[in-house]
């Protein structure tokens, strides 16, 4: 980066000790708990189950599963915590006891109620029943690498897995495998000592997981750092002091690296599951970067803001002259145009909003590149923290490219991505795969290139070239034009309720102080945002016309009846990069209310994940 005269930044963030507001962009501080109000998570369950052990698949899969979920655990995240604990029985499910398909790939109506059960004639197993599987749960939230932010326990999860069983950490923690911090799936009792058997308690102690994650974590959400420290950095720190107003590594995580040995088998298929609603923000750790998450003046109690960006980053971000007032201007850039008078203000340097746009806004770009995890993901070989080129650890057995699968439950509108049918119109329950059969689900890897879904929801971001769904596009301020899949338009802020039927409509934001929704969902049981217990609510200021206030009958108040997610365009980057190893969902339910529907929840992304490692798994 180049020596700087920085002294810090924001995020998605209140100050230290606050647990208000909530905010999105790249947040950082304290959030709240507060549940969703969605059932299906159950109660705590005991690591060998208490109903007896399920019956032994009469053919099982010869192939070790482990999956790993990263949680965001930032203020706004218990209700989308809450769906996907309802939606466990499918997570499981698909691997435990694989759907029973027809000769086109459809699911049949009469589904087995068991692994040991037979598949209705004409049909068969997706893939053989797996019966070795580990089970971890991390979150989004390792710490401020440096900054005066998120140094409280559940902000700074250490990419450690988890095990308790709410955000609070009072409640007994869930039982885990032999005390190792993850559950693990044993049918046959093959494990020394076996695991876990039954497979309700299985299902308990996972949503138990999902939900203990909670939303009191860093609002500087590390999505993508957080997997990738706990499964692929070869080094990982154990502590970060900051000297001379840099950051310094310490020492090796071997707690973590412990972990890392004891969940992932060498021949296993890795399967990362992300729920966020955020865009990633994985600050890059060592130097100036933490800046980028600091809140005040150091030794004071004084606002801090970064200094302003240089004139060539308004128009070119990707110019070698966009550089930062605390840098020099660069070799043969002028600095005719420059204003590097003072810092940014608080307007332009909003805590919450500081991982949004980085390069154009401040002249830096603080985070790690995409392309550290698609190698990460993908290559033999990856660089520790001293820049040693070392095995990737992924692959120092027998497992390949090939049996590691990243999906995302993310910010982005289902309509976008789902299954189309003839006619274009998305269907999570009737839309075509690429054989034109009509399976329904989202869109797999292979499709999403050859629909061009990915110009709809990403664009090209190294180029700084939009998504051409404008609800995909991060920005303060209102947005305009129209869906190019299903042709509603965006709606002006202060619209009537639902205007636009996937966001709602935009938002007044005079402090630039958050971003513009990519999708709304409403929330099985409305919040009252005037309750101090209600915590991490939308809704506390009464003057608001914001969608997630808005009633039935059009008035805005203090009741929060919907869920917001933001464009997930960092995270989409990376799954792009992935092509069939990557799977797409909305973090955004088509739907709430018909539990056994395909379209239920998070169902259709959880499918997916199925349908793109069925070949790994060996599917007939």
């Amino acid at each position: 980066m180049g020596a700087l005269t920085l002294y810090g930044c924001d995020g998605d963030i209140e100050n230290p000790g606050s647990s208000t507001s909530s905010g999105t962009g790249g947040s950082a501080g304290n959030g709240g708990q507060g549940a969703a109000g969605l059932g299906g998570s159950g109660g705590q369950g005991g690591s060998g189950g208490t109903g007896g052990c399920d019956p032994a698949p009469a053919t099982a899969n010869t192939t070790a599963v482990d999956l790993l979920l990263m949680v965001d655990n930032s203020r706004s995240m218990a209700d989308k915590q809450a769906v996907l604990a309802a939606n466990v029985p499918d997570l499981v499910g698909h691997f435990t006891n694989p759907r029973c398909l027809d000769s086109s790939g459809i699911t049949v109506t009469d589904q087995p109620a068991g692994p040991s059960q037979p598949c209705p004639s004409g049909s068969e197993r997706q893939f053989d029943p797996v019966v070795d599987m580990h089970i971890g749960v991390i979150s989004s939230s390792i710490g401020g690498h440096g900054a005066d932010v998120c140094s409280t326990a559940t902000e700074d999860d250490q990419a450690r897995l988890l095990d308790r069983s709410d955000a609070s950490g009072s409640a007994p923690p869930v039982p885990t495998y032999d005390g190792l911090g993850f559950l693990a799936w044993d049918p046959a009792e093959q494990l020394q000592p076996p695991g876990e058997c039954n497979s309700a308690s299985l299902r308990t102690d996972l949503a138990t997981l999902i939900e203990g994650v909670g939303q009191v974590g860093c609002g500087f959400e590390a999505q993508l750092e957080s997997w990738y420290r706990f499964l692929i950095d070869p080094n990982p720190y154990d502590t970060i002091s900051v000297s001379n107003g840099a950051a310094v590594l310490n020492g090796t995580d071997q707690t973590l690296l412990d972990q890392r040995a004891d969940f992932l088998r060498p021949d296993s298929l890795l399967i990362v599951l992300m729920l966020s609603d955020e865009n990633d923000c994985s600050t890059r750790d060592g130097g100036q970067f933490f800046f980028a998450n600091q809140i005040y003046q150091p030794s004071t109690s004084n606002p801090y803001h970064l200094p302003k960006p240089r004139a060539a980053c308004a128009t070119d971000p990707n110019s070698a002259c966009c550089r930062s007032c605390g840098q020099s201007p660069g070799q043969g850039c002028s600095t005719a145009q420059d204003d590097c008078n003072g810092a940014l203000s608080t307007l332009d340097d909003s805590v919450n909003m500081r991982c949004f746009e980085q390069k154009r806004r401040f002249g830096i770009d603080f985070m790690w590149p995409i392309d550290r995890y698609t190698t990460g993901l993908t290559a033999q070989q990856v660089s520790d923290r001293d820049g040693n080129v070392v095995t990737n650890p992924l692959f120092v057995g027998t497992r390949t490219p090939a049996m590691v699968f990243l999906a995302g439950i993310l910010g982005v509108p289902w309509h976008d991505i789902a299954r189309q049918t003839a006619n274009g119109t998305p269907d999570l329950l009737q839309g075509l795969d690429l054989d034109a059969n009509p399976v329904g689900g989202v869109q797999s890897g292979a499709q999403l290139t050859a629909n061009d879904t990915w110009d709809i929801i990403l664009g090209d971001p190294a180029a700084w070239v939009d998504a051409l769904d404008p609800l995909m596009s991060e920005s303060f301020a209102a947005r305009s034009g129209t869906n190019p899949i299903t042709g509603d338009a965006i709606a002006p802020a202060g619209a009537g309720y639902l205007a636009n039927p996937i966001n709602g409509h935009e938002y007044s934001n005079p402090q630039q102080s958050d971003l513009q929704y990519a999708c709304i969902f409403e929330l099985p049981q409305s919040r009252d945002c005037s309750n101090p217990n209600e915590i991490a609510c939308d809704c506390t200021d009464p003057n608001n016309d914001n969608p997630l206030c808005q009633a039935p009958n059009g008035q805005f108040g203090t009741t929060q009846y919907f869920a917001k997610a933001y464009p997930a365009r960092r995270e989409l980057q990376l799954l792009k990069t992935l092509g069939a190893q990557g799977v797409v969902g909305s973090i955004c339910p088509a739907q709430l209310t018909a539990t056994s529907a395909a379209d239920y929840g998070y169902r259709p992304t959880l499918a997916a994940i199925a349908e793109a490692a069925q070949t790994a798994l060996g599917s007939p």
